[in-house]
């Protein structure tokens, strides 16, 4: 006999995993809503996460972060949807850019400032700004770059500190430039109030 599909309230969804030895999972209505993260999304440490840009089919998945504070690392102004979304949701959008003396042609990384990554990480090491994200374009080198930095205040070796930064960095591989700076970076330019400090932070000081 065959199945009747008129009602879509009967419909129901197969997914088939005998490959791995277990029986059909049987869903009775697709989702309403699609959950996308963003380009490159990953947890960093808990309430923190990196990513690339977000678009507007992310943004259900950062309002289940209930996130407090984006930081956007880039010379220009993220999309407009974003920024849309940030202001719609009380989201604080914090520029950390990365050359502000550059116009639109220059090389980002011909004038990556140790300012600039100061920045980011005095609000990163602050757990009042949680939940955080931390983006840019595609989410590889500049977000790595400030990442990078962060696990060297951590105390990571910097074998671990690479490994992680060239995860991300995709099949074209990381850039030398990225792993020189964040291996000279002086980590003791960074102020850590103890009191402010995510738990997670303090653990790995001591």
């Amino acid at each position: 006999m065959e199945p009747d599909f008129d009602d879509e309230d009967d419909h129901i969804y197969i997914n088939e995993e005998t490959e791995l030895g277990r029986g059909n999972v049987l869903v009775s209505h697709a989702p309403k809503q699609r959950i996308v993260p963003p380009l490159n999304f990953c947890p960093v440490e808990r309430y923190l996460y990196r990513s690339g840009q977000p678009s507007p089919v992310n943004f259900q998945f950062l309002l289940d972060l209930q996130l407090k504070t984006i930081i956007w690392l880039a010379n220009e102004e993220p999309q407009d949807t974003l920024l849309e979304f940030c202001d719609s949701h009380a989201i604080q959008l914090q520029f950390a850019t990365i050359n502000p003396d550059g116009g639109e042609d220059d090389n980002p990384w011909d004038g990556l400032t140790e300012h600039s990554i100061i920045a980011a990480l005095q609000t990163i090491v602050n757990a009042e700004n949680y939940p955080l994200l931390v983006c840019c374009g595609m989410g590889r080198h500049r977000t790595g770059t400030v990442i990078g930095c962060l696990r060297r205040i951590m105390g990571w070796n910097l074998a671990s500190v690479s490994e992680e930064y060239r995860r991300f960095a995709g099949s074209r591989g990381g850039r030398i430039l990225v792993e020189l700076l964040i291996e000279a970076f002086d980590t003791q330019l960074v102020e850590i109030d103890r009191v402010k400090a995510p738990q997670w932070l303090l653990q790995d000081a001591q």
